[in-house]
């Protein structure tokens, strides 16, 4: 979940492009591009579709490309997410509609509006303790069902079993807090959409992959 540099004037284009090569060279194996990290609640639209297709083009496809789209204005999130998918990016991430707190209902409503506006992946985005708001397991598993709802990162760490229980191998669940990614990946996630990665991305890669190899204690380590 890349940052977003800026400088007094705006974005730091220059500088964004020397982050994006980093995080590649280290290994990195995809983007989060404008995400909570990179700055998108703060964001004019203009800017925030300025940097998708410019880490669209200067990552050019060598690792896929995922765009924050999220937004507590259903009509909105769907029109920046067809923004994001019409300048190529692979996948958006979708945030809960925060401040809002919609019932379970209003939850599904809102990602299916989403998702049925574009054909690219969708990876829901859940963290109660900056929305207030809780997607709960079975509306996941009812989103899920959902084609290209594939993917949530997940922030609360109680339900990720009963998640994986419901949803099933081919839904993917990544740990949306990096003091949890080994507990997360002991009860089935994947993966992690992760901060730290910003500063260590070789350390954040290599914990995943060697506990997804059977390295339990060498990913317990770098935790």
């Amino acid at each position: 979940a890349i940052v977003t540099p800026f400088t007094d004037d705006g974005v730091d284009y220059n500088k964004l492009k020397e982050l994006i090569e980093f995080q590649i060279k280290e290994g990195t194996d995809a983007l989060v591009i404008c995400g909570t990290t990179g700055e998108a609640s703060t964001m004019p639209d203009e800017e925030h579709k300025a940097v998708i297709k410019f880490a669209v083009e200067t990552v050019n496809k060598r690792i896929p490309v995922i765009a924050g789209t999220g937004s507590n204005d259903t009509r909105h999130a769907q029109e920046l997410s067809k923004y994001a998918e019409s300048v190529g990016s692979d996948a958006i991430l979708s945030v809960t509609p925060y401040y809002n707190k919609t019932t379970q209902e209003g939850i599904y409503e809102h990602f299916k509006f989403i998702a049925e506006g574009i054909n690219i992946p969708v990876v829901l985005y859940n963290v109660p303790g900056r929305t207030g708001l809780n997607i709960e397991p079975e509306t996941v598993k009812l989103l899920s069902e959902i084609d290209n709802i594939v993917a949530i990162k997940e922030c609360n760490l109680s339900q990720v079993g009963k998640v994986v229980n419901l949803c099933g191998e081919d839904f993917t669940v990544y740990s949306g807090e990096d003091a949890n990614v080994v507990p997360l990946l002991s009860l089935g996630g994947k993966g992690v959409i992760s901060v730290m990665g910003n500063i260590i991305p070789k350390d954040t890669h290599d914990m995943v992959v060697k506990f997804l190899d059977g390295d339990i204690e060498g990913s317990r380590k770098i935790q």
